[in-house]
């Protein structure tokens, strides 16, 4: 079945720091979400034990606040709140000076056709809530929305001729539509919501209880600093579930450490120039979540990759932790069979016709070995490539 798509393996001991078995590794393909790990070294190296969450001056009767782009604000899972505590707490008029990042709402190379869809929230300096809308059904068929200053938004769409449920939101505003089908019991959908200054402003009033106005201000260099998760929840997050909303705001929280601007390409080039000159091949690397497919990397550059995450953290049972584990945790549960010791460790990546695997494996015999399982241009479905590279992955833990 390999034979009818491109494959690139690797396999590595690094206890004799020999490659055990390649194939293509040094040929280019597309990583999907295995461009997370490159993320995630990013933020090992630039926000080691917490992330930025707001920026801010207190001038007179005014407290002035620029974003770090930190994901953790307010998400449902992270729940960052240190920042909204600040802003709640004080009796001061509240600015908030919008303009730090220079980027585009939608990463470099990004479907636009996939904006309704959860996994492609917008980019924003100060994202809140995820930068989605939840529906949900509140009761004998009606619907609930968070954040509710969305309730507006939503009107049904009388000539739908749909026979299920589902909502829709027009590309370029906050107008959601929705047929005029009963919504059932167990329903939930996230959907991005079009970001912009104005829904800022107004997702803070609505959270705080009072008014936010808007500044024009350049970020001065004694503006103080609000932490708000620990590194490794926010990267938990981004791995285990490989949440892209997440990966993409990390790079604009790792721009406002580096003292650099906010700008995904900007911090990735810094990051390439800083701490990747040892990759076998320079990676083409356009975005943190790999939903683009501009992005590049080659099977044994993985694997270097996966030797300084390992040397970088340096303590195994707390890398794995961050990691879907096979059989047990995050996108890699459901690939093996379930256990309560998983021999594989590592990021999956998929898109239509990319599926990959790249991480750490521990053998029958205890011995550590990385590998990097690259699956690009297939036709057949994505559950037969899986299998595939779990019977070659299990075979290698029962052989070595």
């Amino acid at each position: 079945m390999l034979g009818k798509y491109q494959v690139g393996f690797a396999l590595y001991d690094p206890a004799t720091k020999e490659m055990v078995l390649e194939k293509d590794a040094d040929k280019y393909f597309t990583p999907a979400s295995n461009t997370k790990l490159f993320t995630f070294y990013a933020g090992l190296k630039i926000t080691p034990d917490s992330i930025p969450s707001l920026r801010y001056v207190e001038r007179g009767d005014s407290l002035i606040f620029w974003g770090t782009g930190d994901p953790s604000l307010l998400h449902t899972v992270v729940k960052g709140t240190k920042a909204i505590q600040l802003l709640k707490n004080t009796h001061k008029k509240l600015f908030f000076a919008a303009g730090r990042y220079t980027g585009n709402f939608f990463g470099n190379g990004w479907s636009w056709d996939d904006y309704n869809d959860y996994y492609q929230p917008e980019i924003t300096e100060l994202p809140l809530f995820d930068n989605v809308v939840l529906i949900t059904s509140k009761q004998a068929g009606e619907m609930k929305v968070s954040p509710a200053i969305f309730n507006a938004c939503f009107v049904i769409d009388s000539s739908s001729k749909a026979t299920r449920f589902e909502v829709k939101r027009e590309f370029l505003s906050n107008k959601f539509h929705f047929p005029p089908v009963k919504i059932s019991a167990s329903y939930e959908q996230q959907i991005p919501f079009k970001t912009g200054t104005n829904i800022t402003l107004a997702l803070l009033a609505d959270t705080l209880k009072k008014e936010v106005q808007v500044i024009s201000e350049t970020l001065p260099a004694n503006a103080k600093t609000v932490y708000s998760a620990k590194s490794d929840d926010v990267f938990r997050q981004l791995m285990l579930p490989s949440d892209n909303f997440v990966a993409e705001q990390l790079l604009l929280t790792y721009a406002d450490q580096l003292g650099i601007e906010m700008n995904a390409s900007k911090v990735i080039a810094l990051v390439k120039e800083r701490y990747l000159k040892d990759l076998p091949d320079q990676p083409k690397w356009v975005d943190g979540s790999g939903l683009s497919r501009g992005n590049l990397f080659t099977p044994r550059s993985i694997i270097k990759l996966l030797d300084m995450i390992y040397h970088e953290v340096n303590n195994q049972q707390r890398l794995f932790s961050m990691l879907p584990a096979g059989g047990k945790s995050g996108t890699l549960r459901n690939a093996y069979a379930k256990t309560d010791t998983p021999f594989v460790y590592g990021k999956t990546g998929t898109l239509s016709g990319v599926h990959n695997q790249s991480g750490y494996l521990i053998t029958k015999k205890g011995k550590l070995l990385y590998y990097s399982f690259m699956n690009n241009n297939y036709v057949q479905p994505t559950a037969e490539v899986r299998k595939e590279m779990v019977r070659i992955m299990t075979f290698v833990h029962d052989r070595f």
